[in-house]
């Protein structure tokens, strides 16, 4: 499986159990519809924007680390377009995080297994 990293901004004028839910919304979205399986959900909280969006300068970041086939991407872009809470969002393939995952699974693989000295009998 792929891994995927998504980072949302939301609207600082929603609430914050609000804007709780919406990030554990992502997630079930993530998992039911898609069939990912998320790894990780970080909530940054309200930061100030790199630049004014609209009539923002302050934004509720959150990253979701998941993993799937890459099927069913554009139902979670379609998922973000329809809902005015979300500012921006972007997802994108994490290849750095696969191959460094491939690269610990076979130093694991090639990994010398230490033998137990067996005793010598003695005649």
């Amino acid at each position: 499986m792929r891994i995927y990293e998504t980072m949302f901004i939301v609207k600082p004028d929603v609430s914050e159990e609000d804007r709780n839910i919406l990030a554990e919304n992502v997630k079930k979205f993530l998992e039911e519809k898609i069939g990912a399986q998320v790894d990780n959900v970080d909530r940054w909280g309200v930061r100030k924007l790199a630049y004014k969006i609209g009539k923002y300068f302050e934004g509720d970041y959150t990253v979701v680390y998941f993993r799937c086939n890459g099927q069913g991407l554009e139902q979670l872009e379609n998922y973000f377009k329809v809902r005015p809470e979300f500012m921006r969002w972007q997802t994108f393939r994490r290849e750095d995080l696969e191959k460094k995952e491939r690269k610990a699974a076979r130093a694991k693989k090639e990994a010398p297994t230490e033998e137990t000295p067996t005793e010598e009998k003695v005649e």
